[in-house]
């Protein structure tokens, strides 16, 4: 059983979030093979829809443009773990919720792995548009 572990949302304005989430699933577990199908697992439905519920009780709407985003991982224990595992479920999950329309507008994404956050791991994501000085 998962305990709740206390999140901190805030949408700094319309072309910036910066959010607190869960930890999500890696991509090892996030897709399930069903004879010729890939579907997404039950874990990655549950994650997806917390990330909505989440992004929809801020009321948030999609951001246009480019965009960029920085991802602070503090996993749950101090396995090791692949930084690029844990991308595709939380881009999916951000763009299923509204964050943006579509995961191709991120042109610039930085992931750190930080120390462990117990007892479930967390993310702090930074999204935000690109501005004519940011793209080089």
């Amino acid at each position: 059983r998962r305990r709740r572990t206390k999140r901190t949302f805030e949408v700094i304005s319309m072309d910036r979030l910066l959010i607190e989430l869960p930890w999500p699933p890696s991509v090892n577990h996030y897709y399930r093979q069903i004879g010729h199908r890939t579907l997404i697992s039950r874990e990655g439905r549950k994650y997806r829809a917390d990330v909505c519920a989440i992004l929809r009780d801020l009321r948030f709407r999609p951001l246009d443009g480019e965009l960029a985003m920085t991802v602070d991982a503090y996993p749950p224990d101090k396995r090791r773990r692949d930084a690029d595992n844990i991308l595709k479920s939380l881009l999916d999950a951000l763009q299923h919720a509204g964050a943006y329309h579509d995961d191709s507008q991120i042109k610039k994404l930085s992931v750190e792995l930080l120390t462990p956050h117990r007892p479930n791991g967390k993310v702090q994501v930074r999204l935000f548009r690109r501005t004519d000085n940011a793209k080089s």
